[in-house]
């Protein structure tokens, strides 16, 4: 086979490539040389994949909960990887944080539009049967969507709504304390802490608190802020931001709100299958309002998050 200059000129910059590191090019070229060729499978761990599905229990459905929970976790990852990009840019422009909060919501749109899975996608006396056997696990738990909020927004934004007031000028400790996913997993009997809600905090709580302080000023709602004060065309930006706000705080959780009301709202002795938890009062949007950037709504808006939504699912699935 014939030298080509085109090769000659590969070989010239590997070499300059693997002698500026101290490196003998005939090493890697040997390497190259023995290498096998690289398969699909291989490459993305088909295999490990396909094999991280494990029911407890007999019922086939349980396979679909499994799967549709860890597509959800990498999505969540892939979140996270686009978070952090736009927090740790070192020369942040509008236009580069409109296109990767794009990515961000083309991730959202997947999973909103897909939780139909969820909701309609499972036999419901096999989801109440092995569901008892999962307790106390929960997708509450999923640590991974408690740090997009926390990459999202002020913490302020995240504390509960009857403390949001009062502790508007706290440290981030003492806001921490009262951030709102810590009453949304308590006993309907007694108001306590489930075991649910204790193995989350003894888990992630150091984790979530550092990360709060990190993003500090680098959160999304910080970040604008710094570009509208340098006069950033922010306008693009602006319709990504509210799209995120509404899939984080109202499309998501009402999907899960939506599977609630199809699985546990019909039969009282069916919310055992939650360990009679709160959902009722935590999920609703409208409750809560948690709202990442209320400085780009309207004070109507606002007063009405997350309405419209829950009264239509209510509508659709009560009988």
């Amino acid at each position: 086979m014939e030298i080509t200059p085109e090769i000659n000129e590969r070989l010239s910059q590997l070499q300059e490539k693997f002698a500026a590191m101290g490196q003998d090019i005939n090493a890697y070229l040997d390497g190259l040389l023995y290498a096998d060729y690289l398969t699909y499978w291989d490459y993305i761990h088909v295999d490990t994949l396909l094999s991280l599905q494990n029911p407890k229990t007999p019922f086939p459905d349980e396979e679909i909960f499994i799967m549709y929970h860890q597509i959800t976790e990498l999505y969540f990852k892939l979140t996270l990887h686009e978070c952090r990009q736009i927090s740790a840019q070192p020369t942040l422009t509008a236009t580069f944080f409109t296109e990767r909060l794009k990515r961000i919501n083309a991730y959202f749109t997947a999973l909103v539009s897909s939780f139909d899975i969820m909701v309609d996608g499972m036999d419901k006396s096999q989801f109440l049967k092995f569901r008892m056997s999962l307790l106390p696990a929960s997708g509450f738990q999923s640590g991974q969507y408690r740090m997009i909020e926390i990459s999202a927004t002020d913490l302020i934004r995240l504390v509960d709504k009857s403390k949001r007031e009062e502790l508007a000028d706290a440290t981030i400790e003492e806001q921490f304390e009262y951030i709102y996913w810590k009453f949304g997993a308590s006993e309907l009997s007694t108001g306590k802490q489930t075991l649910t809600l204790q193995q989350f905090i003894a888990k992630y709580a150091a984790q979530f608190l550092q990360l709060a302080k990190d993003n500090t000023e680098t959160n999304f709602a910080a970040l604008y802020r710094r570009l509208l004060k340098e006069g950033q065309d922010v306008t693009a930006l602006q319709e990504e931001m509210r799209k995120l706000d509404l899939f984080v705080n109202v499309e998501w959780p009402l999907s899960h709100y939506k599977s609630a009301v199809r699985y546990l709202e019909k039969d009282p002795a069916d919310i055992a299958a939650t360990g009679g938890t709160n959902w009722q009062k935590y999920l609703p949007p409208r409750f809560q309002k948690r709202i990442f950037f209320p400085f780009l709504w309207t004070d109507g808006q606002i007063e009405e998050w997350g309405k419209t939504w829950v009264m239509n699912v209510l509508k659709s699935y009560r009988i």
